[in-house]
């Protein structure tokens, strides 16, 4: 199991409703894209990173090591901002108002990533994907979806064994034992990844599959206080935003 999909099974929240979160984390996410990066991207990551680790109970390394891939994205896409192309100063220059809109975009960006994390820290997929389908998603997209999600557990554990194997073997003691190692890693996942779909098949053909599947979804109820304060609170920072507004220079 993925840690974020561990972490969302033992969150304070699991039993919440999906429309909850949904409501809370992605609303954080729409506002850090629309409000103006200062003050409101910053209040939105604040907020964020104040209820996961606070009432989400989101160990901080555990989030930590999540939000980095994230982030390192995020600041990769704001570097370029620094720099301007062509102009009186040379071919490749510093960029006059670059680290202002450097500043802005790494803003929305990071709020924008902690938003969503707080809807995939506490709502597994288990949860989510099946009760697509009541939203209008048709059955055979989540019954792909399901099965690609309970395929890609099969298969990292598969790469993990392999890798173990390959290690006690001394498979990655120099360069070239790497390389065949890589390659041998790719060849078996390859022929693993199609050897259990082909069993799945026979499984389902043997369960009398009819082109649905049909899981167990946790009872859960849509609580009108959890969604009524999440959108006090996302009304609370647009109108702080707007109240705080300052240029960022």
């Amino acid at each position: 199991m993925l840690p974020i999909d561990a972490a969302a099974h033992s969150s304070r929240w699991r039993r919440r409703h999906p429309v909850d979160k949904a409501v809370l984390g992605l609303g954080l996410t729409v506002l850090a894209i629309s409000l103006p990066p200062w003050p409101g991207a910053a209040l939105v990551l604040v907020a964020a990173l104040s209820l996961l680790l606070g009432p989400a109970g989101v160990p901080g390394r555990r989030l930590w090591r999540a939000y980095r891939v994230p982030l390192g994205f995020c600041v990769t896409g704001a570097l370029p901002l620094l720099v301007q192309v062509g102009g009186p100063e040379g071919f490749v220059s510093l960029a006059g108002d670059g680290p202002v809109r450097a500043g802005e975009l790494l803003l929305r960006t990071s709020a924008a990533s902690l938003g969503v994390l707080l809807f995939a820290f506490t709502t597994p997929m288990s949860d989510l994907l099946p009760r697509l389908v009541q939203a209008g998603v048709p059955a055979p997209v989540v019954d792909v979806a399901l099965v690609t999600y309970r395929m890609s557990f099969l298969l990292l554990d598969s790469v993990r064994r392999v890798r173990d194997a390959q290690a006690a073997r001394l498979g990655h003691t120099g360069r070239a034992a790497e390389w065949r190692s890589l390659a041998g890693l790719g060849a078996t996942a390859f022929v693993r990844a199609f050897d259990r779909a082909v069993r799945l098949q026979a499984g389902l053909a043997g369960r009398g599959y009819d082109g649905t599947l049909r899981v167990l979804v946790p009872e859960a109820r849509v609580s009108v206080r959890f969604t009524t304060a999440s959108c006090a609170l996302l009304a609370a920072l647009a109108v702080l935003t707007f109240v705080l507004e300052r240029p960022l220079t």
